[in-house]
């Protein structure tokens, strides 16, 4: 296990952070190598709304990677990290855990979608194994490498999903939930794990992380945790601000965080997938 600080925050300052799927054919380009797919598929019942990108002058099968949204629902945050991805040389999906592509403009709307799909963790499995289902048959992967990375709400998503088995070599959390649905057990968490934290988040107390780190450390987990100094909830999203503004929450964007968070879970992945 690693754990450290970015080491103070004057370096960030200097930074500045399983049915068949239906597939709508038509494809738009949003660069010289991208390629954008609208999918939708079925998952616990409810119709769900995802987003697959890749690059096209990437020859052949690439490592896939499962992107899960904050609470906000399947947004633009969600589809750009994917968008990010697939610029990185990935085969990315940005998944809907909510149903019909749902997304929330209201807190409390935001915490009705997340606690129905966290209060149902079969149905929570089972919307997350129709995404992994459909990244690997609508996309050019390597069946063998896949990830998944979330924000907030999905955070705590992908690192419950490791925790419970699912096949992934990495799994990577930008300010999510550490709480764990069922405890992680020796040897059920199947590749490492990457936690990156803002410090100052209060929504993620020091008694959570110290849990979190001992529940890993007991059940043999390869895992790093990175904290941020000074980055509170939220910091990867530019709109973070203004929510927290609108909503008098302590959400704020934070562009060093960003960065820097972005660079690592990059660096881990290419270790995780030996690129």
């Amino acid at each position: 296990m690693k754990t450290y600080s970015i080491l103070a925050a004057g370096i960030l300052a200097l930074a500045s952070c399983s049915p068949s799927p239906k597939t709508e054919e038509a494809a738009t380009p949003t660069g010289p190598a991208l390629l954008e797919r609208e999918i939708t598929y079925m998952a616990d019942s409810v119709e769900m709304k995802g987003f697959l990108v890749y690059d096209t002058l990437l020859a052949g099968d690439r490592p896939g990677v499962l992107v899960v949204h904050e609470w906000w629902g399947h947004n633009e945050h969600a589809r750009n990290a994917a968008r990010k991805l697939a610029a990185a040389g990935y085969t990315a999906f940005a998944v809907d855990m909510f149903g019909d592509g749902a997304t929330a403009n209201h807190p409390e709307q935001a915490s009705a979608f997340t606690a129905a799909v966290m209060g149902d963790p079969q149905g929570a499995v089972a919307r997350f194994g129709a995404a992994l289902e459909t990244l690997l048959n609508e996309g050019p992967v390597k069946t063998d490498d896949v990830a998944a990375i979330g924000y907030c709400f999905g955070g705590g998503v992908v690192l419950n999903m490791a925790r419970q088995g699912m096949p992934l070599d990495a799994t990577v959390s930008f300010h999510g939930s550490l709480g764990a649905v069922e405890p992680a057990r020796p040897g059920m968490v199947k590749g490492r794990m990457l936690v990156l934290n803002g410090e100052a988040d209060p929504f993620v107390p020091a008694e959570s992380i110290a849990a979190f780190k001992t529940e890993m450390d007991a059940a043999g987990v390869n895992y790093t945790f990175i904290n941020y100094p000074g980055a509170v909830h939220a910091f990867t999203n530019p709109e973070a601000t203004s929510y927290g503004e609108k909503f008098s929450l302590p959400l704020a964007y934070n562009a060093a965080a960003d960065s820097l968070s972005w660079a690592e879970a990059l660096r881990f992945l290419e270790g995780s997938f030996g690129k």
